[in-house]
């Protein structure tokens, strides 16, 4: 069991991380909006510089793995984040380890689910401009392939796993609960988590 943060050091911050397909950025923007916080999205960020040097996201994690410079900018983005703000929600794999201060959240989806969840949603413009397959089962080795390529890549640069479920203060199955009940059951737990 992890050490509780006492309640001088927390921070009026919310950090989501999740699998992909599993809401995070809906659900992110949805308890911001409810406790009249700012938003702020890691993967929006780190897609807009791969977009900037002419990636779509899978080669972007492919070049992550090779040169730093994509995850350092995220890296500083979150830590400038965790240093100076207050009152936000981030959806990001990484911003409970560099804001321990945080409230942490995990958004746990099968990957299959997720796969047909994520194609339902996406825009014909991003399907073809990031080449993802329209195959739920072949998306979801697409999905697969990107979590080991992260995971390998946080491992080697910051020696952590986001999917180790002690991470984190609460884990929320979006399978089981909508978006709604997502929003509730974090937005709970954190004013619970505040006063404890």
């Amino acid at each position: 069991m992890k050490p509780k943060t006492s309640s001088i050091q927390k921070k009026h911050i919310i950090t989501l991380a999740g699998r992909p397909g599993s809401g995070k950025s809906t659900a992110a923007k949805l308890i911001a909006e409810r406790l009249n916080y700012q938003h702020f999205s890691s993967g929006d960020l780190f897609r807009e510089l791969g977009k900037q040097r002419g990636m779509d996201l899978l080669q972007a994690n492919l070049a992550a793995e090779g040169k730093q410079e994509i995850d350092r900018l995220v890296d500083e983005k979150l830590r400038d984040i965790g240093a100076n703000n207050d009152q936000v929600v981030i959806d990001s794999r990484t911003a409970w380890h560099w804001i321990p201060s945080s409230f942490k959240v995990f958004l746990d989806l099968e990957i299959q689910l997720a796969a047909r969840r994520i194609l339902s949603e996406m825009s014909e413009e991003r399907l073809t401009s990031e080449n993802i397959p329209r195959d739920p089962i072949e998306y979801a080795k697409v999905l697969e392939r990107r979590l080991e390529l992260e995971n390998k890549r946080y491992k080697a640069l910051y020696d952590i796993n986001p999917y180790d479920m002690t991470n984190y203060d609460l884990v929320v199955d979006t399978a089981t609960n909508n978006i709604d009940q997502v929003a509730e059951l974090v937005v709970n737990g954190f004013r619970d988590w505040l006063k404890s």
